[in-house]
């Protein structure tokens, strides 16, 4: 039976599906969550101290599990703590990783584009293809090329580059690099689905016009690609913040970032009421800037009309 012709009580419950979906798996959990973040640890029987004073009855919100996210310790100064250095570590180290797989990942996004129909099917495989094998034995593969007797390190002093290792792993470089690998797909296939829809005979025009190649991209081929990029951009930010396995196994003890952290707190000092603060608050940094941004956008896109 087609959409159109079904009764009202069978639209709705189409149209509600989704909208369920998201409130059982995304909006109860973050309440949850924000539960949590307010109130106190309590014991084996009770995990959480309860949030209602039942001989007042007024909410018992304790704002110590944020406000400790701030300040350290009583009138310590504000925003000189380890949880707003790792937050701004997770927010810069995120920040290079898009603007990394950006730069190597529209190149190729663009390249699989212009290709022959009967060549892109390859192409986007090799694409996909890591997403076939473990997480974890992907990263792990980088831990053996770069380490001090990696293969990196053996090819360099083989050609007479170097004559002892160079540190590669547990730096910044090889985090970043990590993290470019493992999130570059997320960047090459948003980029090449708006390309390949893209009339490359406006490159044509433009060039009839006198522009140059590099003008002609620029002014042609990015804003015609650009939700491309700033969805891609966003696939690969996101995840990248609260990212902790990669970090864990290649970064260095002064690479930590808030994924680790809450981690820590949660399984180490068994402190979840703070755990979920820190994770209610990066929420809250990715979200905030994107809602701004998606307000403003919409706005403007009205103001066109």
């Amino acid at each position: 039976m087609a959409a159109s012709t079904l009764p009202m009580p069978g639209k709705r419950f189409v149209i509600g599906v989704p909208y369920v979906w998201l409130i059982v798996f995304f909006f109860l959990p973050f309440l949850i969550l924000l539960y949590i973040s307010f109130v106190d640890m309590g014991n084996d029987i009770n995990p959480f101290k309860p949030i209602w004073d039942s001989q007042t009855g007024l909410l018992k919100l304790k704002y110590e599990n944020y406000w400790s996210i701030f300040r350290s310790g009583e009138g310590g100064p504000m925003f000189q703590t380890l949880y707003v250095e790792a937050y701004l570590r997770s927010l810069w180290y995120a920040l290079c990783t898009a603007l990394l797989c950006l730069a190597v990942g529209y190149p190729f996004a663009y390249f699989i584009a212009r290709s022959s129909p009967s060549v892109r099917p390859a192409l986007l495989m090799m694409v996909m293809l890591p997403f076939w094998t473990s997480f974890l034995l992907r990263v792990y593969a980088w831990k053996g090329i770069l380490a001090d007797q990696g293969v990196l390190n053996r090819a360099l002093m083989a050609l007479g580059f170097t004559s002892e290792p160079i540190q590669l792993l547990y730096t910044d470089v090889s985090m970043l690099v990590g993290m470019t690998y493992v999130y570059l797909p997320f960047m090459v296939l948003p980029l090449y689905a708006n390309l390949v829809k893209m009339d490359f005979r406006l490159l044509e025009a433009a060039h009839d016009l006198g522009a140059s190649p590099f003008k002609a991209f620029w002014l042609v081929t990015v804003p015609l690609s650009r939700a491309g990029i700033i969805a891609g951009f966003m696939l690969v930010f996101i995840p990248s913040v609260g990212e902790f396995v990669i970090p864990s196994l290649l970064g260095g003890p002064e690479n930590i970032m808030i994924g680790r952290v809450v981690w820590d707190e949660m399984f180490t000092s068994n402190n979840w009421p703070r755990a979920t603060a820190l994770a209610v608050v990066m929420i809250a940094l990715i979200v905030v800037p994107l809602a701004i941004y998606y307000h403003h956008t919409g706005d403007a896109a009205e103001a066109a009309k």
